[in-house]
């Protein structure tokens, strides 16, 4: 009997909904509707330096005015942190993380990174990483094709849980689309990188693997995607030519559509992954460049 679909969209509110988030918003919400399945929203505010109740509300008003709309409470990964803790416990246990006292300036010969375990002590201020692995992934995407993670695990020791006491995106992301029962992921290109190291946490606990496929990043004439990190613009809420205009960068040309609800409608059947494949950006048209 095949899995029930229920795909997910997982915000951090550092910053206002903005143009780049709409499309990665669409594509999850299209592709559960397209399969008849379920769609909700988890609020990825498990940073608490940055992240900030004011910033969850507008997002989910500005999702709401655009009618993407939770199948389900919001889950909010502030408040499962004994969760999370519940699972580092069991990587601890297993000897497959070690306590960190580096710094940024220790770490800063290495491009940041942290490829060996150091002889830290819990007596200090310390985070927690997961130790690196040998095992070489594959997986095939559904938007980028066959991904090959030859070194991604080699040479880094990510981290599970900071030296604040704030857990990290890898290990939250991971147990929550667990435990939400997640099936598809539909998310960006710049998650690509992350990939290996959540294989390599469904591997370590027994969970199975969702679906995923990156969609291409919505770039500026640089080539930096459009981001809360890059300042990008809030946009307007319930705006209909916004809609249609973060459709099109899925492929999906809409004429006629009147209002959101009716455009949303039309673009469920329009919904190809195919027509994305093997792309990991696209510039911003000159027409939407006050969305930067």
């Amino acid at each position: 009997m095949s899995t029930p679909y229920r795909g997910r969209f997982a915000p951090s509110p550092t910053g206002p909904l903005h143009f780049g988030s709409l499309v990665s918003a669409l594509a999850s919400y299209l592709d559960a509707r397209q399969h008849n399945g379920q769609w909700v929203i988890r609020i990825e505010d498990v940073d608490g330096t940055r992240c900030t109740p004011a910033y969850s509300q507008q997002i989910l008003t500005t999702l709401s005015s655009y009618h993407l709309e939770s199948d389900e409470a919001i889950r909010y990964q502030s408040q499962h942190s004994d969760l999370y803790e519940h699972y580092l416990e069991q990587l601890k246990q297993a000897d497959l993380v070690f306590p960190c006292n580096c710094t940024r300036k220790n770490l800063a010969k290495h491009q940041g990174l942290h490829p060996n375990i150091c002889p830290s002590q819990i007596s200090q201020a310390h985070s927690w990483r997961l130790k690196t692995s040998n095992t070489l992934y594959q997986y095939t995407d559904r938007i980028q094709g066959l991904l090959s993670f030859t070194e991604d695990l080699k040479h880094n020791c990510p981290v599970l849980k900071r030296k604040d006491d704030f857990f990290s995106y890898q290990l939250a992301v991971v147990v929550d689309d667990h435990l939400q029962g997640i099936s598809h992921l539909v998310r960006g290109a710049d998650l690509i990188e992350t990939t290996a190291q959540q294989l390599y946490l469904y591997d370590i606990f027994g969970w199975p693997i969702p679906s995923i496929g990156h969609i291409p990043l919505v770039v500026n004439s640089q080539g930096d995607k459009i981001s809360k990190q890059n300042h990008a613009k809030a946009i307007m809420d319930g705006d209909l030519q916004t809609l249609l205009r973060a459709l099109s960068y899925l492929g999906i040309q809409l004429e006629g559509a009147d209002n959101i609800q009716h455009a949303l409608s039309q673009a469920i059947p329009l919904w190809s992954p195919e027509r994305l494949a093997n792309i990991t950006q696209m510039p911003l048209a000159s027409q939407d460049q006050t969305f930067i």
